[in-house]
């Protein structure tokens, strides 16, 4: 269904900002001035054995401020209120409400709502509390890069018709930045899924109308309704390529950096149900630690950009040079000294205590991947030139043992080391998890020469992968990749889905769900693959 706003509409939006605004699903289409009450449903975060955060977003009749109040129970019916709290919410922070409640019992289930001054009661999620001491199993449904504008979230839509989940997690894209026609092309759009605003985001009002646009989506809703999350950002909750001084998606043209970098982390806190807290650890009883990092606005550096080495007279030369030189500077950092630092202790301390495993989110891919030396026979004949480009550098940058993609750990590669270091010094049993790159992967992490963890990195939920570029077969596109990167030990570069991990004490296993598809409507999906390690091991069985 297609938002429909006329003109005096938009005119509310630019002069009242996303405060005046709530679509309640996509089967209705309101004003901006006429939304009022609970507008996007319910949703729940950070989840603890004791405790739990719990969002909602409600608009009072008179627009000002409101105090809500939430109740939980373990039954349908609140017969028993088990644990509560208030908020006062309003224009400052676009009417959004985020509420711990304390008491709670571990490894319990929860059905939660808000109640407004007038008795209107927001619709009913159910959440779940983190389980203590013994556990068998732990699953977790892992999301990333979810583009609107590309086509259903059917993988949503799946992990919610399941009964077997414990928790959600999303690595970053929670959605995209651009205008409409942007990324996707107007032509590649499916139709009726253009996010408001009709602009790059730019402004705070610009990105909290965003968020008021993807929650809109029923799937999305559900999920949040069903499971808590666990959220964190990557670069398109901001700018493409973002990092602390800047993005490739933000030119001079378009204001101070730092003030569209603070819009974004200020909408992204509003709307998620998120502390703000930047980084954080995550105990499951005595079987893992899962921890929740920030990779990209508060202490990146910026990514090498290796581009102008092939103009050099000698581009070999040039990229050998940079290898061995500018490529190891340490200073070079996708966490920053104070995140390293926690997380080195943070993982140190979970094996201490008895964890037996330690699961790491990050929101770009740490595995090495190289670009096979006939990559460019894959390109369509109609393929952008920026395509041909990236494939070209990618080769470029092969020859000379380089990976394929600065933007994400392969940029890093002091940093890298030092984390896997501290894995290995702590004694961890290691799994990253990882997003942003849309497309199917499964890494062994060496350092030194010893094995560190493993990798399972996420295919998006919509956003197009390899396949949208290339005319090969993907089965040979990936045993390529696989045969040229050491690390990489399967690929699927041509389906939308997401991963479901599950946690036990002797092995973690993860599954590639892949959607049947993202052009219609369909809840269907089957697994595409499956990877698993065992304790001790870290190295994929």
């Amino acid at each position: 269904m297609e938002f429909t706003l006329d003109r005096r509409s938009v005119l509310l939006t630019g002069t009242l900002g996303l405060g005046a605004l709530a679509i309640p699903g996509f089967a209705q289409t309101a004003t901006v001035a006429s939304r009022r009450g609970f507008t996007h449903a319910v949703a729940s975060g950070e989840p603890a054995s004791d405790s739990m955060l719990l969002w909602t977003r409600y608009v009072p009749a008179d627009g000002g401020a409101v105090e809500l109040k939430v109740e939980l129970s373990e039954t349908p019916d609140f017969a028993r209120v088990a644990g509560g709290g208030v908020q006062i919410t309003g224009p400052w922070r676009d009417h959004t409400a985020k509420i711990t409640v304390a008491g709670l019992q571990p490894g319990t289930a929860y059905h939660y709502r808000f109640i407004a001054p007038d008795g209107s009661m927001s619709p009913v999620g159910t959440t779940k509390t983190l389980p203590v001491g013994k556990v068998r199993r732990f699953r977790a449904a892992i999301f990333s890069c979810s583009n609107m504008a590309f086509g259903y979230f059917n993988a949503y839509a799946h992990a919610v018709a399941r009964d077997d989940l414990d928790l959600a997690v999303h690595l970053g894209d929670y959605f995209y930045e651009y205008k409409p026609g942007g990324y996707p092309a107007l032509k590649d759009t499916i139709g009726g899924r253009i996010p408001l605003p009709a602009s790059e985001l730019l402004h705070l009002a610009d990105y909290r109308l965003r968020y008021g646009s993807y929650r809109a989506d029923p799937d999305l809703q559900a999920l949040h309704a069903k499971l808590p999350m666990i959220v964190q950002w990557d670069d398109h909750e901001s700018a493409n390529d973002s990092w602390e001084g800047g993005a490739q998606n933000h030119q001079p043209d378009e204001g101070e950096w730092d003030l569209r970098k603070a819009a974004a982390i200020q909408a992204f806190r509003e709307w998620m149900p998120v502390s703000d807290e930047p980084w954080k650890a995550y105990d499951i009883g005595g079987l893992a630690t899962l921890f929740r990092t920030e990779t990209r606005l508060l202490a990146r550096t910026a990514q090498p950009d290796i581009a102008p080495l092939l103009k050099d007279k000698d581009p070999v030369a040039a990229l050998t040079a940079f290898r061995d030189g500018a490529w190891m500077d340490p200073g070079a950092t996708m966490m920053g000294s104070q995140q390293e630092n926690w997380l080195g202790h943070a993982m140190r301390s979970s094996v201490k205590a008895g964890q037996t495993w330690q699961v790491v989110g990050f929101g770009t891919i740490m595995g090495q991947t190289m670009t096979p030396a006939n990559a460019l026979d894959w390109i369509t004949k109609d393929a952008p030139q920026r395509t041909r480009n990236y494939v070209t550098t990618g080769l470029m940058a092969s020859k000379a043992g380089l990976p394929n993609n600065m933007d994400n750990w392969g940029g890093y590669p002091a940093a890298r080391a030092r984390f896997l270091k501290s894995a290995q010094e702590a004694g961890a049993n290691l799994v990253v998890i990882s997003g942003d790159s849309h497309n199917a992967w499964a890494y062994d992490l060496p350092q030194d020469g010893r094995a560190a963890g493993v990798e399972f990195a996420g295919h998006a939920v919509t956003s197009g992968g390899y396949e949208s570029a290339l005319s090969a077969d993907p089965r040979i596109v990936a045993a390529a990749l696989v045969k040229a990167s050491p690390e990489l030990k399967w690929c699927d570069t041509s389906r939308r889905g997401y991963m479901a991990l599950t946690i036990t004490p002797d092995r973690v296993t993860n599954d590639w769900l892949m959607s049947d598809d993202v052009k219609t409507k369909s809840a269907g999906a089957s697994v595409g693959h499956t990877a698993t390690v065992t304790r001790g091991r870290n190295v994929m069985a």
